[in-house]
This record gives structure tokens, C-alpha cells and sequence, in this order.
């Protein structure tokens, strides 16, 4: 019997509350009666980080760089003001975790921060509102801490920059050595990274692990991993915990990287650092390898690679049970609300859902109730497999968590809520009298009615989050997306009169997108910001993925797949041709730089053809159907 397991969320996710998974296995493991430990060693290591200790170092070191270094803006920066910043970077990370609320004042008259090239966006919104005050066009003068939460995050970017671009060139706010791991064919480069680069932020990961490791002596240690950004932090901790245990701690990777790139792993070398690759939501594997001490033994694993006489092997073993999932409530035991940090980088409110405030985080439903989209991942299992919760078991968990964690902001983070749930949840809500604020993520589809949106913003709804991909009817019909132009059109007016904020995820890059089509999808999108419709959003880069239909039938999407580079790690998106492209890369930076303008309130009366630096055709799209 395993006596100690210890969840751990790798650096680097958002650090305003800790990524879903986590919690979600310990509460699991916990409802089993396992002694499960969770620590969010992504937030551990920026508070680690941005301390005045670290700061201090990182001057220090920097004050040895070279010139081509010191030349950079960010650099330059925190070196000139290094004091302001050692005196500053403790209160500043305080008030972002809302414990010195009394600083908001000194922060928002701008004499207390030092101002680094961030800043320089003031000079825009300035030009753009027209204001003396850059901030008055953005924020009311009652709003003071939004007004201090937004420049107390430009300061933090500044630092982000000067770390980025002075101690270590893996360092970005919310992930780490992202590049290492992106649909890396091979392990050799992450391997090399792994025992050759100690950075200072590599000291500090090597620093955490022992403190984890020191106060909790793990049987076993599950590091959940959502995204690239976090392969290497979690391979970093592993490593030390391995050196430290004598190899006595076993440990599981798992989580969205292994589940969407490592499903065709054959490379032995990443077991010198992790005993089991686990796949999909892995719950009866943790289950099994917690309660039984056999580090040799497969006979209770589930879609699990290990190493055998040198050799990958895959364990299918018994059914998942991805049921069990619905039937969890996350435990966030052990975790401090008030130790997060709550960034807004945009003034955009809808804009800053993501890294601002705590979110508890919970799944109404497993899986996509659609999943045909031809673009998505769907044969994936978190996608393909839906599998709705009941209301009843929701709101249950919804009371749980809330008295757990003394907050009453949820997170929905579906792949898609059902519109016929979100009913059902939101009625119960009401009927009980549990006051919470929420958001989710949709799709733009009929079913979102004016009485639906109402009825969720009355529970709690402040926000929704939805796919328009190409945003054209021919481009929804041609990814299979389900919906037409009209449908969400309406959606999203639903949910604007019922005073929900919308956010859109749009596509730019599909197989098939004509300069036409993507002119015009600008069009219908600043119409929409301009209506009040949407509030936010971003553009994503099509990439081709290796579990989408449409890598499945390339030819019916006029694409050449490229021969695989695959070297026994990681495999996902791949590369193609599009013979009869157009120059994505052009059309892309104009969105960018629109959408980026929209989220602040500026350009909304440019003609789209401005936006672009090549020759565009003017929009063909007449009137929408706002009625």
C-alpha cells in the first residue's frame, strides 16, 4: 500500500488559480481515502521568482552581460531602475494577490512603478481615446484597483521581459521551455536542455522540488500536465525528486501534453525520469498505483506506457471509466486562495477572464456533445467521449467547493456546455439560492435563446467563450463546425442584452481561407465588437493536427501532408502544403492588429482593407441579420 502521493501542477500555467486537473485528481484520490498532497509548484515558483531575492540576482548577474544584452529594452530597464524595483516587487506582488488593497491609490496616480517598455501601451491608448489621461477612455473613475491591477501587471510584463531577455530565454509568464516540447520529434533536445542548463529559474525549480520533496516524502508523485509550457518544469522536478529519493519515489506523468502528443512515445530515455506515461484522465491508474507497491507490476494500469528491458511497452489494461470523472469534486486542500496572483494585462474586463481573479473550476460535462468539428482533435478521448453530469451532482459539488474554498467564482472549463445542462444547472442554482459568478465555454448555436441568457446571467453567468473559427458560412460549413453565421449572431445578441460578456475564438490559415474569406471575416467580426456583441477575442494560426479529420482526409481539404520527422516523442501537429494558399502570414498580421486594437476600444471605424499591409479586395458580405 502506497502511504503518501503527491499531485503536483508543473511551472508554468496561469498563476491566478490553479490549473482544473489538479485538483480534480486529488479530490479523486481523496474520495478514495488516499493520502493525497497537492501543490501548484507553478505559482510556487513565481512567487519564488518575483521576490525581492530573485530580483536582487538577477541584477547581480545581469551587471555581467554583455552589451548586446544590456541593449535590450527590457534589460536596460530593470538594470537603470534596479532599486525602485527591489523596493517595489513585494508590495506589487502583494496587491495582485489582493492583500495589500490600501496600495491600489499609489499605484493607479503612476508615481510608485517604475514604467519599462510595457508602458509604451499608454501612449497608444492615449492617441486612441483622445484622453490627456491615456486610462480615462478605459476606466471609470471609480475604478481605481482595476485601473492599479492593470499597471501593476504592465510592471510585472516588464519584468517577465527583462528575465526573458537577460537570465533565461525559456522564461514567459505562463509557461516555460514551451519550445522544447511543441510537437517535439525527438527527445534528444529536451534530454540535452534537461542536464546541461542550470539558468537561475532552473535553480529555482531544482530549489522547489526539495522543499516538496523534504515536506511531503512522496510514495508517489503525479505530475499533471496541461500544455507544452509545462513538459520541462515537470521533467525538472522529477529529475531532482528522482536524485533525492535514490529513485525509491515513483512518478506518473499525465494530462492533456501526454494524452494529445505522447500517444505514439517509443523513446526509452524520458523513464531515466518518470516511471509511467498516463493517458486520458488516468484515474484508475493513480488509483491502482496508490494503493498498490509494485513498481515492476502493469495488471492495474490503464492506457499507460512504461519501460520494460529497455523498451516502451503500452499497458491498454481495463476500461477508463471516464464516468468517474463527472462524479469527482475537485479538493483544492492544502491550496491558499489569497497567495495567487491576479493579473490583467488588457483593460479589456472579458479580456482578462483568464488570469484575473480565483476560479474554482469544475466539468459539467466530459467531452464534446458535438465533436465533428474538422479541425479538432476529435478522436481524442477528452473531445470524442461526451458524457453529461447531472445538474443535481453539479450544483452539489458547486456548494462543496465553494465552502471549501471560501469563493464563489466558477469556471466551467467544458469543451463545450450543452445549452439544455446549462438550463437545467441554471434553474437549480436559483431554486437553491446558491449566489455564485460563472462563465463557461459554448458553442454559437440556436439553442442560446433571449430566455436562456437570461435565465443564466440570473444564475450567476458574467461570461461565455465560443468558436467562430473562419466566421463565414462557407468557412463554418467547410470545418463541419455545425453552426451558421446567423446562428451565432444571435447567440452571442442573447447573451449582450442579458449582459453577458462574449468571447470569440476565430481561425485564420484553414486549408481553403481566400483573401475574400478572410476579409470579410474581419468585417462581420468589427460589426460585432461594434453591435456590442462581442467583447473579446482572438486569432488563432490553423495547425493541422494529427487527430482531426482533417489530417485523416487531406485531400478533400486540398492539403500535401509533409513525410513525418517522428522520432519516437512527441507527435501533433503536423506539417502540410496548401498548393492554392493564399499568404496567410500576411492576412495574419493584419488580424492580429486589429483584433488587438478591437480588445481596446480602438479602430472599430477603420475600413478592413487598412489593417493589411498587402493589396486586399474590399469586403463582400452586405448586411447582417441583427434582427
Amino acid at each position: 500500500m502506497v502511504k503518501k502521493v503527491l499531485v503536483i501542477i508543473p511551472p508554468l500555467t496561469q498563476l491566478n488559480a490553479p490549473y482544473a486537473a489538479g485538483p480534480f485528481l486529488a479530490g479523486f484520490l481523496r474520495e478514495h481515502r488516499v493520502d493525497a498532497k497537492l501543490v501548484d509548484a507553478s505559482l510556487e515558483l513565481a512567487l519564488r521568482v518575483f521576490s525581492r531575492r530573485t530580483l536582487e540576482q538577477m541584477v547581480s548577474q545581469l551587471a555581467g552581460s554583455s552589451a548586446r544584452t544590456m541593449k535590450k529594452a527590457a534589460v536596460g530597464n530593470l538594470v537603470k531602475n534596479a532599486d525602485r524595483y527591489a523596493q517595489t516587487i513585494e508590495p506589487v506582488v502583494m496587491f495582485l494577490q489582493g492583500r495589500s488593497p490600501e496600495l491600489a491609490a499609489k499605484i493607479a496616480a503612476r508615481r510608485y512603478l517604475p514604467e519599462g517598455p510595457r508602458f509604451q501601451v499608454l501612449g497608444e491608448l492615449q492617441r486612441a481615446h483622445g484622453a490627456r489621461d491615456p486610462l480615462m477612455g478605459v476606466f471609470t473613475p471609480e475604478e481605481k484597483e482595476r485601473r492599479a491591477r492593470y499597471l501593476a501587471s504592465l510592471y510585472v510584463d516588464d519584468l517577465v521581459d527583462a528575465i526573458n531577455g537577460g537570465i533565461d530565454g525559456k522564461f514567459f509568464l505562463s509557461r516555460y521551455a514551451e519550445k522544447l516540447a511543441v510537437s517535439a520529434p525527438s527527445f534528444g533536445p529536451l534530454r540535452r536542455a534537461l542536464e546541461t542548463e542550470d539558468t537561475l529559474v532552473d535553480q529555482l525549480i531544482d530549489e522547489l522540488a526539495g522543499v516538496m520533496y523534504e515536506e511531503h516524502r512522496p510514495d508517489l508523485v503525479a505530475l499533471t500536465v496541461p500544455f507544452p509550457g509545462n513538459v520541462y518544469g515537470a521533467l525538472r522536478i522529477s529529475r531532482a525528486i528522482k536524485k533525492l529519493s535514490n529513485g525509491r519515489t515513483r512518478i506518473a506523468l499525465g494530462g492533456g501534453y501526454p494524452s494529445t502528443e505522447l500517444r505514439e512515445i517509443s523513446a526509452p530515455e524520458i523513464f531515466d525520469y518518470v516511471d509511467y506515461i498516463v493517458l486520458d484522465h488516468g484515474l484508475n491508474t493513480l488509483l491502482w498505483l496508490s494503493q498498490h507497491d509494485d513498481p515492476d507490476g502493469t495488471r492495474g494500469l490503464c492506457r499507460t506506457f512504461v519501460r520494460k528491458n529497455r523498451k516502451v511497452i503500452f499497458v491498454e489494461g481495463r476500461p477508463c471509466g471516464r464516468k468517474k470523472l463527472l462524479h469527482v469534486t475537485p479538493s483544492c486542500a492544502g491550496l491558499q486562495p489569497s497567495r495567487y496572483i491576479s493579473m490583467a494585462e488588457v483593460p479589456n474586463p472579458m479580456h482578462s477572464m483568464w488570469s484575473e481573479g480565483w476560479w474554482n473550476k469544475l466539468v459539467l460535462a466530459h467531452g464534446c456533445y458535438w465533436h465533428k468539428c474538422s479541425f479538432c482533435d476529435t478522436a481524442l478521448d477528452y473531445i470524442g467521449q461526451f458524457s453529461p453530469a447531472s445538474a443535481t451532482k453539479i450544483v452539489d459539488s458547486i456548494e462543496e467547493v465553494r465552502e471549501a474554498t471560501g469563493e464563489d467564482n466558477f469556471h466551467f472549463v467544458d469543451e463545450a456546455a450543452p445549452p439544455g445542462l446549462l438550463a437545467a444547472v441554471s434553474e437549480m442554482l436559483i431554486s437553491r439560492g446558491v449566489k455564485i459568478r460563472w462563465w463557461t465555454n459554448i458553442r454559437f448555436e440556436r439553442g442560446y435563446t433571449h430566455e436562456l441568457a437570461r435565465l443564466m446571467a440570473r444564475s450567476g453567468c458574467v461570461a461565455v467563450t465560443g468558436g467562430m473559427e473562419g466566421v463565414t458560412d462557407r468557412l463554418l460549413k467547410l470545418v463541419n463546425k455545425g453552426i451558421t453565421l446567423a446562428d451565432a449572431v444571435k447567440a452571442m445578441e442573447a447573451f449582450s442584452r442579458a449582459g453577458i460578456m462574449v468571447h470569440a475564438y476565430l481561425m485564420y490559415g484553414i486549408p481553403g481561407q481566400t483573401v475574400q474569406d478572410t476579409v470579410d471575416a474581419l468585417e462581420i467580426v468589427r460589426r460585432l465588437f461594434v453591435r456590442g456583441y462581442l467583447k473579446s477575442a482572438y486569432w488563432h494560426r490553423f495547425a493541422l493536427t494529427a487527430h482531426s479529420p482533417m489530417y485523416r482526409n487531406p485531400g478533400k481539404f486540398g492539403i500535401r501532408v509533409h513525410r513525418s520527422k517522428f522520432r519516437g516523442f512527441a507527435r501533433n501537429e503536423i506539417a502540410f502544403d496548401e498548393p492554392r494558399g493564399c499568404d496567410h502570414e500576411m492576412l495574419g498580421a493584419g488580424l492580429r492588429a486589429a483584433i488587438y486594437n478591437f480588445v481596446h476600444g480602438s479602430g472599430l471605424d477603420f475600413d478592413a482593407q487598412a489593417w493589411f499591409s498587402g493589396d486586399v479586395p474590399k469586403p463582400n458580405i452586405g448586411a447582417l441579420d441583427f434582427s
